[in-house]
C-alpha cells in the first residue's frame, strides 16, 4: 500500500466536544474532592493568618501664596508645590513624630489572648491591672509574660529568660520584680480559666516599627493638597487610634513651626527692652537729681523745640540701629545654612518684599534637601541640582540684604546730619537749659523707642497666638472592624478556582503521561492495519488457567457477544479459502492472545466449524490447561520427529474443537518453528479442519512466531485495552511491510468502559474495507444480556450518555 494511498484512507479527525464533557464528567468526584481540599485549606490559612484591618483620614494642607511669591516661583522654574507635599508626607512619617503619637497613647502595657496557634491583641482592653513600679528604659525587660489566676490571692507567671522558661507563684498587691522590671498586679476578680492572658511591657521606640510600617500617605488627586493617610494594624482599634494621634502631632508640630518666627522676634524685641529698660530708669534718675540740684523746673519755648528734634531724630535712628542688627542675624543665618532662617523683626517697608519670598524658597529647598539625602547620596546629581537652587536663592537674598543695608545706612547718615544742625541750635542754649535738654533728651528717647518695641511685641504676641496650622483634618480616621486582609472571599474564590483547575489538571495528566491504550481511535489512526473487534472484558474473575471458556459458559454476556462479533468479522477475511490458518500474537506476554485464541475457537465450533487449535509458543505452554489436558506430547514433539499428526491431536470436551499442545518446552524453539515440518503439519490439518486456530509466542519478545505468520492466511495482533501500550498499535503494520503482509488484522481485547481515558475525537473509520463492530458501550442496561446493571441515580457517566 502506497503513502498516497494510506493518506487517503485516513479520515481527518475532529473533536467531539461532548465527548470532552463526559471524560470531565467521569471524574466528578475527583475535582469536587480538589474543590473540597482548596476550600479546607483556605479555611485553615484564614483560621490561621492574623487578620489586618485599615483605616484611613483625610487631610488638607492649605497653600497660602502672594502674587508675588506666584511670580517668583514661575520665574525660579522650582515647582516647589508637589516637592512640599513630599516633604510634609515625609514629616508625618518622621521618627520623632511618630514617637510622639505613641506617648499620646496608653502605650506601656500590650494584653492578649494566648490561642493555639497564635495571640490576639486586646487593645484598648486590660483584663488584668498592672501597676509600674520600675521601669529600666535603657534594658527594658520586653517579652511576653503569661498570667495565669490561682484562688484569690495567687496566680502564676511564666515568662522566658534566655532559652530557659520560668514559671513562679506570686501573691495579688505584691511587687513583682522580674529582670530590671518591676509591678504590681491587683486582683482582677474572677476571670476565665479556659483563657491564658499575656501582656508586655512596651516603649515608644518597641512600637515604632509597627505603626511606621502600618502607615501609608497617598495624594487623593495627584498634585493636589488633599492626602489621604491610612494605618493597617491587626488591631483595628491601635489603627484608628494613633492614625488620629499621628494627625494631631502633626497639626502640632505645623503649628509650633509656624510660630517660631513670631517667637524669634519676641526673643530679640525682649533682649532690647531689657537694655532700654536700665537706660530709661537711669535717664529718668539723672533727669529729677539735676532738677532738684539746679533748680529748674522747665525750659524755655525754643528749648522745648530744640528737644523734641533732637528726640525724634535719635529715636528713628535707634530703630534704624534696630533694623541693621536684625538684618545682620538674617545674615548670619542664611551663610550658615540655617533651617527654618526668619526675620527677628518688623522689616516691612525697611526691606524689599522679595527677601521674605526668597527666605520662603530657602526653607523650602533646605527642607527637600533632608528629605532627599535620606533616599539620594550626598554626592548623586539630584542633590548637586538641588544644592545649586539653594546656592541661587542664598545668593539672591544675600544680595537683597546688602542692598537693604546700603538704604539703612543712607538713612542713618542723613539723620546724622540732621542730629549735628539740631545740636548745634541746643548748644546755643544757656548752659543750664542745655544740661537739661541732654537729659530729658536720653531719657525721651530711651521712653520712646521702649514704647515702640512694646508695641511691636504685644503684636508679634497677638500673631503668634492667631497661628493656624497649615493643615485640617477633613476626616478622623474610624474604627474598620472589617478586615482588608486576608480576604476571605476572595480566597475562597481563589481556593475554588485552583480546586477546580487542581482536578482538571490531574484528569488531563492522567492521560497526558498515560503510556496505555485505552481506546480503539488511538489505534485507528496509528495505524492502516484495520481492527477487526473488540472483545469486553469479563467482569467477573477469571481463574488463572482460563478452565472456563466464558464464551461459551457465558453465551448471554455482553462478552460473548462481543466474541461472536469478532467471529463474524472473520469470515470476510480470506473467504476465498476452504481452509483458514488464523494466527493470533501480540507485543508482549499478558495482553491476552491465548484468551483470544481459546474463546474464537470455541465460538467457530459452535456454528459447525470443523476447528484446531494449536499452541504453538513453544517456550511458556499453559493452553493445555484451559482443557484440562496432558501437555506430555505436542507440537514440539512432532517437529523433533518423535510423534506423527495422528499422535500429537487430542479432542476436546467441545463438539467440534480439537487441541495439539506445545508439548515438553525444547532448548530451541526458535529453530523448530523454522522447520518444514511446520508446513507439513499445516498443509496435513487444512485437509482434515476449517479453521486451524495457533497461538503463538509474542512477537515483541521473541521471534518465534515470525514462521507461522508468514504461512497463515489471518494474522491477528492482540492490543489489550490498559495493558498494551501505544507503541504496539504501530507493530502490525511494521510486520506486514517488512514481510509483505496484506492479511493482518487487529482486535482490541479486554476493553472495559473508561471515560476518563476514552477518546475525545468524533468516530469515524480510517480503512478502505470496513468491518462492523462495537465496543457496546451503553448497552449495559438495554437488557439483552445477562450481566446488565441498573443505571445509579448519582452515575453522572450514564446521565451523559443518556
Amino acid at each position: 500500500m502506497t503513502q498516497e494511498a494510506e493518506k487517503n484512507q485516513r479520515k481527518t479527525r475532529e473533536i467531539d466536544y461532548l465527548k470532552i464533557a463526559r471524560i470531565l464528567f467521569s471524574h466528578w468526584y475527583l475535582v469536587a474532592a480538589t474543590i473540597l481540599l482548596g476550600l479546607l485549606l483556605a479555611y485553615f490559612y484564614l483560621w490561621y493568618t492574623p487578620k489586618t484591618y485599615t483605616t484611613s483620614a483625610v487631610l488638607k494642607f492649605e497653600e497660602k501664596k502672594t502674587e508675588l511669591s506666584d511670580l517668583v516661583s514661575a520665574m525660579s522654574n522650582s515647582g516647589r508645590g508637589p516637592v512640599n507635599l513630599q516633604s510634609e508626607k515625609f514629616i508625618i512619617q518622621s521618627r520623632d513624630l511618630l514617637l510622639s503619637a505613641i506617648r499620646s497613647l496608653d502605650y506601656k502595657i500590650s494584653f492578649y489572648i494566648a490561642g493555639r496557634v497564635r495571640s490576639y491583641d486586646l487593645y484598648p482592653n486590660k483584663p488584668v491591672q498592672v501597676s509600674i513600679l520600675k521601669f529600666d528604659t535603657a534594658h527594658p525587660f520586653l517579652g511576653l509574660i503569661t498570667f495565669k489566676p490561682i484562688d484569690k490571692k495567687t496566680f502564676m507567671l511564666t515568662w522566658n529568660a534566655g532559652e530557659n522558661e520560668i514559671q513562679r507563684n506570686f501573691q495579688y498587691h505584691e511587687p513583682v520584680n522580674i529582670e530590671n522590671m518591676g509591678f504590681m498586679i491587683k486582683y482582677p476578680g474572677p476571670l476565665n480559666a479556659n483563657i491564658s492572658y499575656q501582656f508586655k511591657f512596651n516603649t515608644p521606640e518597641s512600637l515604632l516599627d509597627r505603626v511606621r510600617n502600618g502607615l501609608r500617605t497617598n495624594e487623593i488627586v495627584k498634585n493636589s493638597n488633599i492626602v489621604t493617610i491610612q494605618q493597617t494594624d491587626s488591631n483595628p482599634q491601635f489603627a484608628a487610634d494613633i492614625l488620629n494621634a499621628v494627625m494631631n502631632e502633626y497639626l502640632n508640630y505645623d503649628r509650633d513651626q509656624k510660630t517660631q518666627s513670631a517667637t524669634q522676634m519676641i526673643r530679640f524685641i525682649n533682649d532690647q527692652q531689657q537694655y532700654l529698660s536700665s537706660a530709661v530708669k537711669g535717664s529718668e534718675s539723672s533727669l529729677e537729681k539735676y532738677k532738684q540740684n539746679s533748680g529748674i523746673l522747665d525750659v524755655s519755648s525754643s528749648a522745648n523745640m530744640a528737644l523734641s528734634k533732637v528726640t525724634e531724630l535719635e529715636s528713628q535712628r535707634s530703630l534704624l540701629k534696630m533694623q541693621l542688627m536684625a538684618i545682620e542675624q538674617l545674615k548670619k543665618q542664611i551663610t550658615n545654612d540655617k533651617h527654618n532662617v526668619s526675620l527677628n523683626f518688623n522689616l516691612e517697608g525697611v526691606v524689599d518684599p522679595l527677601l521674605g519670598v526668597l527666605i520662603g524658597n530657602m526653607n523650602n529647598l533646605l527642607a527637600d534637601k533632608n528629605v532627599m539625602l535620606k533616599t539620594y547620596n550626598s554626592g548623586s546629581e539630584t542633590i548637586a541640582a538641588l544644592n545649586d537652587q539653594i546656592a541661587q536663592v542664598k545668593t539672591a537674598a544675600l544680595q537683597n540684604i546688602s542692598s537693604s543695608n546700603q538704604r539703612i545706612r543712607k538713612n542713618m547718615d542723613y539723620l546724622d546730619s540732621q542730629l549735628s544742625r539740631a545740636n548745634q541750635q541746643v548748644n546755643a542754649l544757656p548752659a543750664a537749659e542745655k544740661n537739661m535738654i541732654s537729659l530729658r533728651r536720653d531719657f525721651e528717647i530711651n521712653e520712646k523707642v521702649y514704647s515702640f518695641l512694646s508695641e511691636k511685641k504685644l503684636e508679634a504676641q497677638i500673631n503668634r497666638s492667631a497661628i493656624l496650622p497649615g493643615a485640617t483634618i477633613i476626616e478622623q480616621a474610624q474604627v474598620n472592624k472589617v478586615p482588608v486582609s486576608p480576604n476571605g472571599r476572595e480566597i475562597y474564590r481563589t481556593a475554588t478556582i485552583f480546586g477546580l483547575l487542581a482536578g482538571v489538571g490531574i484528569i488531563l495528566s492522567a492521560r497526558v503521561f498515560n503510556p496505555y491504550i485505552y481506546d480503539k481511535e488511538s489505534v485507528e489512526h496509528a495505524t492502516t492495519v484495520p481492527v477487526i473487534g473488540i472483545i469486553r472484558k469479563f467482569p467477573d474473575q477469571i481463574d488463572e488457567d482460563n478452565s472456563q471458556i466464558l464464551a461459551l459458559s457465558k453465551p448471554r454476556s455482553l462478552f460473548a457477544e462481543s466474541v461472536r462479533s469478532v467471529r463474524t468479522n472473520l469470515n470476510f477475511l480470506a473467504s476465498g479459502k476452504k481452509s483458514k490458518i488464523i494466527s493470533i500474537t501480540s507485543e508482549v506476554a499478558g495482553e491476552g492472545k491465548s484468551f483470544v485464541a481459546l474463546n474464537l475457537s470455541s465460538t467457530l465450533a459452535l456454528i459447525d466449524k470443523k476447528v484446531i487449535l494449536i499452541g504453538a509458543d513453544l517456550r511458556r505452554p499453559k493452553l493445555h490447561h484451559a482443557f484440562g489436558l496432558p501437555n506430555t506430547t505436542g507440537l514440539s514433539n512432532y517437529l523433533v520427529h518423535q510423534s506423527t499428526v495422528k499422535d500429537i491431536i487430542q479432542q476436546t470436551a467441545y463438539k467440534n474443537l480439537d487441541f495439539i499442545s506445545s508439548g515438553p518446552i525444547p532448548p530451541n524453539p526458535a529453530e523448530l518453528l523454522h522447520h518444514e515440518r511446520i508446513a507439513l503439519l499445516l498443509d496435513e490439518l487444512r485437509t482434515k479442519y476449517e479453521v486451524i486456530m495457533v497461538d503463538t509466542a509474542p512477537i515483541g519478545l521473541v521471534s518465534d512466531s515470525i514462521p507461522l505468520i508468514c504461512q497463515s492466511d489471518i494474522n491477528l495482533f492482540i492490543i489489550r485495552y490498559g495493558k498494551s501500550k501505544h507503541s504496539a498499535a504501530t507493530i502490525p503494520e511494521g510486520l506486514a511491510r517488512e514481510y509483505g503482509l496484506n492479511n493482518m488484522a487487529i482486535v482490541l481485547n479486554a476493553f472495559e468502559e473508561n471515560l476518563l481515558q476514552s477518546s475525545y475525537y468524533k468516530n469515524s473509520s480510517n480503512h478502505g474495507t470496513f468491518h462492523y463492530y462495537a465496543d457496546y458501550n451503553g448497552y449495559k442496561s438495554s437488557g439483552y444480556y445477562e450481566d446488565d446493571a441498573p443505571v445509579k441515580w448519582w452515575n453522572v457517566k450514564n446521565w451523559l450518555r443518556s
